[in-house]
């Protein structure tokens, strides 16, 4: 399931990077270029995403607003400012504080925890295959038949939740590798096969003949759920 993001950013060219890699991460965000009126419909997410240097009302009084009208859905501040009365002002109404620039690691990390916190999702183990469950609250890859959790790297991690954000989806392998190292796929780079190939030595009964993760030749790679 999506998690519902608003996103008030005034900046076009930040807001429109960030929009694009929580979608890609899985994310559905609505993007807003002031808050005007925010409060409204705040209620409808999740969490929100607000950066402090706005046109009109900024962002210390529209994030008031949005709190008043909706006390349980958590306000994550992306500023500029750094200095610790900035900060203060922020946080008496905010969930937490990002300051730019920033990686899309961390802020998706934060936007993590905030929504478990909130009480945001309630997540069902996914199950893979025949016996591989995933519990993505816990962020834990469990073999069912010995109740024990599969250690996964940080990229095989990321990979395997990428395709499960995408379920059932053909993912070219230079979308999977930009989203995952973000840098530009070079043609004939064998990284993310590499790590693919270790990753189904892991999940997989018989890694030669994969079951949870299909190649499709000469396009890239899927998951069905």
């Amino acid at each position: 399931m999506k998690r519902n993001v608003l996103y008030i950013e005034d900046n076009e060219k930040i807001g429109s990077w960030v929009k694009e890699e929580l979608e890609q991460r899985g994310f559905s965000v609505q993007w807003l270029l002031s808050g005007d009126g925010a409060e409204k419909e705040v209620n409808q997410y999740e969490i929100v995403i607000l950066d402090i240097m706005l046109p009109g009302l900024d962002g210390f009084t529209v994030g008031k607003r949005l709190k008043r009208a909706a006390p349980a859905v958590p306000i994550l501040l992306l500023t500029a400012r750094t200095s610790i009365d900035d900060k203060v002002e922020g946080l008496q109404f905010a969930d937490d504080y990002l300051t730019k620039p920033f990686h899309t690691d961390e802020l998706v990390a934060r936007l993590e925890v905030l929504i478990r916190r909130s009480g945001g999702t309630h997540s069902e183990r996914i199950s893979l295959g025949n016996y591989i469950e995933v519990d993505p609250e816990a962020q834990m890859v469990i073999d069912t038949r010995t109740g024990e959790e599969i250690i996964l790297t940080g990229k095989q991690h990321q990979i395997l939740m990428y395709f499960l954000r995408h379920p059932s989806q053909v993912l070219p392998k230079e979308q999977i590798y930009e989203a995952i190292w973000e840098e530009t796929y070079i043609t004939g780079d064998k990284t993310l096969m590499v790590h693919i190939h270790r990753l189904r030595q892991k999940l997989e009964r018989h890694p030669d003949s994969p079951e949870i993760i299909e190649t499709l030749k000469g396009i890239g790679y899927r998951v069905k759920l």
